[in-house]
């Protein structure tokens, strides 16, 4: 799943950052409320983090236009400022939550989840080729009944691959929406990972799931019993 971060303070975006990505998140990090809009009005994103008081527009001003342009995601506020006048303001302006600093790490994630949970339908939790089995939420993997430890990039790989499943995904996109970062031709990095992939899914052959390589393209996860 892809967030999109919006806050100033360096040391707490790189913060909230690691912890997002140690969750098997991909996430955008915008410093001021122009790039938060820029970054949500060409890139797909699952949910939000805004802090409410940054440079140029705030995190109010933000959500009012991204909801005026039929931005739909769930959306979490951040802020110094405690009092219920603030909070009402947030929800009314089209947030879904309100977190008060200082907050752990834990608590933000548990809010993200329940936001998630409430935006999509339990069965788009959850994505199926043949038999494997991604629940999104509580980040677990069963291929052919059985459970497979991924890394958090691992993850996040396999989720982009059956999210499109049985089209190919290029490289391009791979590295972009994974490691958030433009294609270098001579990586080797997508290589690396596929293969790990490969090397955890394609083991139960009876279950006929495969990542198969499309010259030219990228990959693609297929389903043997339905190609």
């Amino acid at each position: 799943m892809r967030i999109l971060l919006a806050e100033d303070e360096d040391k707490l975006a790189r913060y909230i950052k690691r912890g997002l990505e140690e969750a098997a998140y991909t996430v955008d990090l915008a410093s001021d409320g122009e790039e938060a809009i820029w970054l949500a009005e060409n890139h797909g994103f699952d949910a939000a983090v805004l802090d409410v008081m940054m440079p140029g527009r705030d995190g109010f001003s933000v959500v009012r236009q991204l909801r005026r342009q039929g931005l739909t995601f769930p959306i979490l506020f951040l802020s110094a400022r405690h009092e219920v006048e603030n909070r009402i303001r947030g929800l009314d302006a089209g947030g879904d939550d309100y977190l008060t600093k200082p907050f752990s790490m834990e608590e933000l994630l548990a809010r993200l989840r329940a936001l998630l949970r409430r935006q999509r339908p339990a069965q788009s939790n959850a994505l199926c080729v043949g038999a494997l089995q991604m629940d999104l939420l509580s980040h677990q993997v069963q291929y052919a009944g059985q459970s497979i430890e991924l890394t958090n990039k691992e993850f996040a790989l396999l989720e982009l691959l059956m999210t499109h499943a049985p089209s190919p995904v290029t490289k391009t996109k791979m590295i972009e929406q994974v490691w958030n970062q433009h294609f270098d031709s001579g990586t080797n990095l997508i290589n690396v990972y596929v293969n790990r992939l490969r090397g955890k899914i394609e083991t139960g052959k009876a279950a006929g799931v495969s990542i198969r390589t499309i010259r030219g393209v990228g990959f693609a996860l297929v389903d043997h019993k339905e190609s």
